[in-house]
Formats: C-alpha cells, structure tokens, sequence
C-alpha cells in the first residue's frame, strides 16, 4: 500500500462524507440522507444522495459514486495518493511522505517547476531580454500592477533560455518534457516551448501553476498568435479556467465569461474582477461545474464575431439544463470611416471605458432572448413560409422551458416580433410538449421492456456474462456492506466462482478489509478500483435489500452463484453434458464453432 492502513483509516474517520462533498454541493437532509444537484452532471432536480451511515455517495442519474476519496479524485482530477493528500491537508493531517508513489513524486515535482518556470517568466519581464513584452504591455495599456496581479512574464528570443535555467536549478530534461515546458526536435535535441512571447501562468483555484499561455508580440513573427501549454498530468484545459482563481474572490454575484486572456486581465483592470475564460476550448461540462462553486449566475461576453455567436449558442446548449441564471452581453460593433468593426471586451473597455462596460452588463439580455434572436435572424419574416417555418422552430425551441411563466413571456414576445398571433404560436409550443412528452414516453417504454439492459452496467467493460449469477452476486455484496455479520468467519464463496470479475475482486478485497482491520470501508476501495468500478458498487449498495430474512438470502444467493458456476466449469456434469455446457456458453460469449 502507498500509505499506512492506521493512516488511511484515521484519513477517513476525519473527513466525514458530508462536510466534505458538503463544500462542493449545497446539500439539504431528506430522512437519513443528503441530498442535492450532482456536481458531476447537469440537472435541475437533485438525485445527487449522500449517506452519511455508509460515508458514500451516489447520483441517481449519471450514477456515479464512492466514498470521500473517491469524490475528491473525481471533483479535483487527482490520482488516489493525491486525493489522500489533498484530505489529509484539510483534516491537518501530517502524511507519511516516505510513502509517496512514483506518480505522486512527479506530480509534486511538476507543481514545482511550473512555479519556478513562472518565477523565471516573471523576472524576464523586467530584464532586457523581455523589453519587447513590455513595451507590448504599455501599447495594450496593462499597468505594472495589473502585470503584477497575474504574474505576467516573458520568454526570450533564445532556443534554451528556460531550458539551461530550470537545469541548473536542478529539474531534468524529462520533467521539463512532462510539464510541457520544452518540445523535442526531430533530432532528439530539446529546445524552449515558449519563445518571444508574452507569458499568462494559468493557475488553478487551489493557487498552483498548473500550465501556461504564451502570445506573440511582434505583429510580423509568423508564429501562432497564441500557444498554450499540452495536456499533462498536472493540467487538463477541460477543468481550468483562467483568471478563476482571483474572480472566485470577487464581491459581485455573478461571473463574466469570455474568449482571452488579455480580456481577463483587462477586465480586472477595468474593476471587473469577475472576469474570467477557457483555455483554448469552448466551455465544458467540467467548467461549468468549476463555476457552480462559486455563482449561480453567469454572464457570456464573447467576441461580436461569428465564432463568437457560436460559441455563445453552445455554452447557451450547455447550460440549458443546470439551474444557473445565465445572460449574454453582445458588444456592439464600432464604426471606423464608417464602417463596422468588431471589437472584444478589451477593446471596448480601451475605447468606451468602464462606465460603459457597467452599462451594458446591467442591460445584457438573457440566454434565452438571444437564443430567440438567432433563431429568428435565419428565417424572412417577411413571407408566409418564413413565418411557418420560424413559428415550428421557435416552438420546438419554446418547449424547452420548464417555467409555465416564463414559456409564456417569450412565446408571447416571439409571436409579435414575427408578426404571428400569440395564440397560434402558443398552439403550436403545445404540440411540441406533447411530441416531446411521447418521444420520451417512448424511450422509458423501450427501457422498461429491455429488462436485461436495466441490469446491466452502463460502462462495457464490466457487463455481466451472466446475469442470473451477477444479480446473486450483486446480493453477496449488497448484504457483505450493508450487515456483514450474516457472515461467519471464513469466506463463503471463492473468487472464481464468481461470474463477473469485477464483482469477484470486490468480494474479495471487501472481506479482505473486514480480515485486516474488522470491518468494511467502501471509501478505501479508490486505492484499488477504477472510479467507475468504486460508481457500481454504489449502485450495487443503494439497491433495496430486506435485512429481516438476511441470512436465507445469503444462502439463495450462494446457491445460484454455485450452480452457475458448476454449469460453466462441468463440475458434477457427465462429459457429454459438461461439453453441452461449453457450448452453450461459448455461443453466449458470441463465439463460433467450426465444423
């Protein structure tokens, strides 16, 4: 084991369930459990349960769960040993480092460096190999503090000058490599990633420098305009948005997305300290539940261009079924010789000032208005068919909204604007609900007929075989972690005789626990199980098991396990039934037989 089973055991004993998932999800008591929206996926009614008797968790829509470890590895990004580090911190729990793993080792290591790269970026800026960084932030108008602030920095016009300086610090070749720091020629031979650029040092909101983004500043460099640092063990671009960890301290209500870093940083310049934006993605799932920590009201402000009215509409999408109040602010174009110019939130800060940004934050329309407004720029309303045509796609769109009210105020408002009776638009919203309502009537239908779907798990990898043995082990599980003393003190049943694998290594590493310390602790199965396999033990656990008649159920299940098992090994089959067996079950397996 990586650490000491008394530490871990004492690691979990202090991060009660509750506290800890209770810092992430606004949970509120329904009988024994918690309950609230689950920080895993988008819904607005909660079917996110926490146990507090089983120190586990469980979503009843994405059915994702586990114990207080498990959630941290999930909710942070981090690998079991990090995870543990990360509550043992929280709880001020002193770690035995001794026992750190490889992958822990380099990690840490990583998270070192990159604050080191930065420190190096950052005094570049000032040196005078950084002049040409500086002068561009004087042209952009970012003050020295603001620079300050977001540990702005720079890179040389030099092949190796981060290279031969983290080197003689003491970090290899490798670890730069791994941190994204350095690329590896064709040749072998390694040289800077960021070169001549303006540096942005991403940093999570836990305050660690997790990767980097670099922009040219010389309008004729033929390079990419911006770079940012790869995917690493340290930094996923799905789950960091730069400039969250200072807009997470902001005092105003809401968060202001947009598209650039430098908008970031000129917005917080401006006093919107509020600002912030992704990393070279469009807005994922995995942001979206980032922010649900810190607002429940979102305002999107990217470029006026196309792209950035597709992205709007994508996060608009995206954000559809969460409970967040979310607002668009379009910046209007700007007239240069009398023609339009698009412009993005620094420019318009630069030519209209904070006062005028204020102004049209306090008027931006809501996701909806601008969703409506994009739909009706793509139709001519000024003829029958584009007015038939708009009203059937507006209804459709319409018939998303679950407020009555709400549903009403736009269909009413889409209607006159298109030069439709409201009347008729509302008609047709009514079909649409109703289409809607059969098509998921009939989907639940095709589910409820397909029995063995139901049972079967949802992740590939661990599907049953055989489902009549699986749903008696499931039971064996089921009873092991909810009263293990209908157990006696030997095992009742080996690995092998298991017909799912996973289901088999559960048995035995939940009565390996009871053994070693005299009880279970499902939070501990993260050292061992992949997160989806620790999701379907809490599956597993949360279906209902009656406790009067636990020790018969116990011996039906040992029974029908056994006899499976028997079918599929021939054990007590004469030869000829025994190879009828085999075939049966190599058919089952989707096997072909040769004559």
């Amino acid at each position: 084991m990586a650490f000491p089973q008394s530490f871990l055991d004492e690691l979990v004993a202090r991060s009660d369930i509750v506290d800890v998932v209770g810092s992430y999800v606004a949970l509120t008591k329904k009988g024994a459990n918690y309950f609230g929206l689950c920080p895993f996926h988008n819904e607005k009614t909660g079917s996110f349960s926490v146990s507090p008797d089983k120190q586990i968790y469980h979503c009843f829509g994405c059915k994702k769960g586990g114990g207080v470890i498990s959630f941290i590895m999930e909710e942070e990004n981090l690998s079991f040993p990090d995870a543990v580090r990360f509550l043992a911190k929280r709880a001020n729990l002193p770690v035995p480092e001794e026992e750190q793993g490889e992958g822990s080792r380099l990690r840490a290591r990583l998270l070192e460096l990159n604050r080191d790269a930065a420190r190096f970026y950052y005094e570049l800026l000032h040196d005078k190999r950084g002049e040409a960084c500086a002068e561009y932030l004087n042209q952009r108008r970012i003050t020295r503090r603001t620079a300050v602030n977001f540990g702005l920095g720079a890179s040389a016009d030099e092949w190796d000058c981060l290279l031969t300086a983290m080197t003689r610090k003491g970090y290899t070749k490798a670890e730069l490599l791994a941190a994204g720091l350095v690329v590896q020629g064709k040749g072998g031979s390694v040289y800077d990633k960021f070169r001549k650029r303006l540096i942005f040092p991403v940093i999570d909101v836990r305050g660690d420098v997790v990767a980097f983004g670099g922009r040219i500043v010389d309008k004729n460099d033929p390079g990419a305009k911006y770079m940012n640092s790869p995917e690493t063990i340290i930094y996923s671009k799905r789950r960091v948005l730069y400039g969250l960890n200072l807009a997470k301290k902001s005092k105003r209500e809401n968060i202001i997305l947009v598209e650039g870093n430098i908008d970031v940083v000129m917005l917080h310049q401006a006093g919107f300290d509020n600002a912030c934006a992704s990393m070279g993605t469009a807005l994922t799932t995995e942001q979206i539940r980032l922010l649900s920590r810190y607002t429940k009201e979102l305002i999107l402000c990217y470029d006026n261009d196309n792209a950035g009215r597709i992205a709007t509409q994508k996060a608009l999408e995206l954000l559809n079924d969460t409970d967040f109040s979310v607002r668009v602010l379009e910046l209007p174009n700007r007239i240069v010789d009398g023609q339009p110019v698009k412009q993005d939130a620094d420019d318009f800060i630069k030519n209209q000032g904070a006062d005028a940004f204020e102004r049209l934050l306090s008027g931006s329309e809501t996701g909806m208005d601008f969703r409506m407004a994009r739909l009706a720029a793509g139709f001519d309303l000024t003829s029958d068919q584009g007015r038939i045509d708009y009203a059937a796609a507006a209804a459709d769109l319409l018939a998303e909204l679950p407020n009555a009210v709400e549903r009403e105020i736009y269909t009413t408002r889409a209607a006159t604007s298109a030069g439709i009776s409201p009347d008729a638009l509302k008609l047709e919203v009514q079909r649409s609900i109703k289409r809607r309502g059969y098509r998921q009537r009939r989907e639940q239908e095709k589910r409820d007929l397909n029995v063995a779907a139901q049972v079967q798990p949802k992740e590939r990898a661990i599907r049953y075989d055989n489902l009549r043995s699986a749903m008696a082990e499931e039971g064996v599980l089921r009873l092991l972690c909810t009263d293990d003393s209908v157990f006696g003190d030997t095992p009742p049943l080996r690995e092998e005789e298991f017909s799912s694998p996973l289901l088999g290594r559960l048995f035995a590493r939940l009565w390996q626990q009871r053994q070693e310390s005299g009880r279970i602790s499902l939070p501990l199965l993260a050292e061992s199980f992949t997160p989806d396999e620790v999701s379907h033990l809490s599956t597993i656990v949360q279906k209902p098991e009656s406790l009067k008649n636990a020790p018969q159920a116990l011996r039906d299940y040992i029974r029908i396990i056994q006899e499976e098992y028997q079918k599929r090994s021939g054990a007590g089959l004469d030869p000829l039934a025994a190879a009828t067996e085999k075939y049966k079950a190599q058919l089952g397996h989707g096997g072909k037989q040769h004559g």
